[in-house]
């Protein structure tokens, strides 16, 4: 399939660590002035809700944590360290908190230097990428092969939850 089309809300309805492998090879767009940038999604992250130790909403409903409480498809973007953005996507149904943050692209590793590359900010958050003209992804029928790792910098996380293997690493 050469023809790219935009993902619809079915397809981020489903639980995060269905979700995170199912996001590699997909191309995330970002629409900077009359520029489109393409680029693959090569490695993600999983986050599943208030039980998951290392996910935001672990403390409940806050106003940093509302946007992970919307529909899959909705944009979360958090500051991380007061210096890095970091670029999630909401997955599931309204009112559980799940999602998917988006450590790699094409050449590029690190959810920071990622958001950076594409000048994601927090301005994006609570945004949906199914109607945003500014932040998008695309589907072109390419599916990598992946293995699947510890998630990282979750030092704060119960030991269980450091040692999920739900971080998802294209072979490309």
């Amino acid at each position: 399939m050469d023809k790219k089309r935009k993902l619809e809300r079915t397809f981020y309805q489903m639980h995060a660590d269905m979700l995170a492998p199912a996001l590699l090879g997909k191309i995330l767009c970002r629409k900077i002035g009359d520029t489109i940038l393409r680029v693959r999604i090569t490695e993600t992250e999983c986050y599943m809700g208030e039980t998951d130790t290392a996910c935001h909403a672990a403390r409940g409903k806050t106003k940093r944590t509302q946007t992970l409480y919307e529909t899959g498809g909705t944009i979360y973007v958090y500051l991380c360290y007061g210096i890095h953005e970091m670029l999630n996507i909401v997955a599931g149904d309204v009112g559980y908190p799940e999602a998917v943050l988006i450590r790699g692209i094409d050449t590029i590793f690190g959810p920071g230097r990622v958001t950076k590359a594409l000048e994601i900010t927090r301005a994006l958050n609570g945004g949906d990428l199914c109607s945003s003209q500014e932040l998008w992804i695309e589907e072109d029928g390419y599916m990598p092969t992946y293995h699947m790792a510890p998630r990282v910098g979750i030092a704060y996380a119960a030991q269980e939850d450091q040692d999920r293997l739900w971080r998802f690493i294209s072979d490309i």
